[in-house]
């Protein structure tokens, strides 16, 4: 059955008013058009739903059944209209973002703390994966913009990138590798040593495979996992010398220290990425300027 909204819709204003002439003021039409609409909408369900006289207008006890079905649909879409508009003045809204644990915690936190005070109608989702996930949630239409690590196989031309920090990437090691203290080591030398890293589905990993396969040298890691954090702590216990975003150090680090190497490895960036072919909600916008 083919459902006319508009008839619903007369019949909605008549119910609630009881008056077929309130009704037609509400809805900018005339008397008569009001009164066809429903007759319309009776033959279409083949049912009653108003008893007319002339002081007044009742509901059926169909029309009541109706009514209560009518009413939860009509405030649905109200509502839904009024958080379209409020996503467009920053009083509603949601604003979804992409973002990997490590940039969330090491950077976005600020931001999202910032933006909630300023705009707290505005509802904020996070997606947290690793940065190349993220470029596909991203191409996908799932998140509005993600933030991530660059370069970035995930992200393509159809994504408009701005580098909002740059980043150096380091090991670290604690005491047990104190003969690696105060020397630069070359990536072969270091190539003997426990490497602990993220995983291959990483931008991370995708970058230190690179350097190592541009110096044609084969990289096994001793343990790949997800989390920078977890990489930091098991460098602490000895377990090797982690591979990790120089942001992810503590300042006041006493445990570890930075492993100097011979090579220079490339600056890498932080960026956020929007998809330049779907519009993006006032709130995306406003957060990415903050940025």
């Amino acid at each position: 059955m083919d459902i006319n909204y508009e008839l619903y819709k007369v019949f909605y204003h008549v119910a609630n008013t009881l008056s077929f002439s309130e009704a037609s003021k509400q809805l900018f039409i005339s008397q008569s058009a009001v009164s066809q609409s429903i007759k319309v909408l009776e033959k279409k369900l083949n049912q009653p739903l108003f008893i007319r006289s002339t002081k007044r207008v009742q509901l059926t006890p169909e029309g009541e059944i109706l009514l209560k079905h009518i009413e939860p649909a009509m405030n649905l879409i109200r509502q839904g209209e009024n958080q379209l508009l409020e996503a467009n003045t920053l009083n509603g809204g949601q604003l979804r973002i992409g973002a990997s644990d490590t940039i969330c915690r090491y950077y976005l936190l600020h931001y999202l703390k910032e933006f909630h005070r300023l705009y707290p109608g505005v509802h904020i989702k996070v997606t947290n994966q690793t940065s190349i996930a993220c470029a596909k949630l991203l191409e996908s239409g799932q998140v509005d913009f993600a933030i991530t690590n660059y370069p970035n196989s995930g992200l393509s031309s159809s994504h408009h990138v701005r580098v909002i920090r740059e980043f150096h990437d380091v090991f670290v090691a604690n005491e047990e590798y104190s003969d690696l203290r105060g020397k630069s080591v070359s990536l072969k030398e270091l190539q003997t040593y426990p490497i602990l890293m993220l995983d291959r589905k990483s931008t991370t990993s995708e970058f230190l495979h690179s350097m190592f396969q541009r110096h044609q040298l084969d990289l096994v890691p001793e343990i790949e996992i997800s989390s920078n954090d977890l990489l930091i702590d098991l460098a602490r216990i000895g377990l090797g010398i982690a591979f990790v975003p120089d942001y992810c150090i503590p300042e006041e680090e006493k445990n570890l220290f930075i492993v100097n190497l011979e090579e220079e490895l490339p600056t890498r960036q932080m960026v956020v990425a929007h998809n330049e072919n779907v519009p993006i909600s006032q709130a995306a916008r406003q957060f990415m300027e903050m940025l």
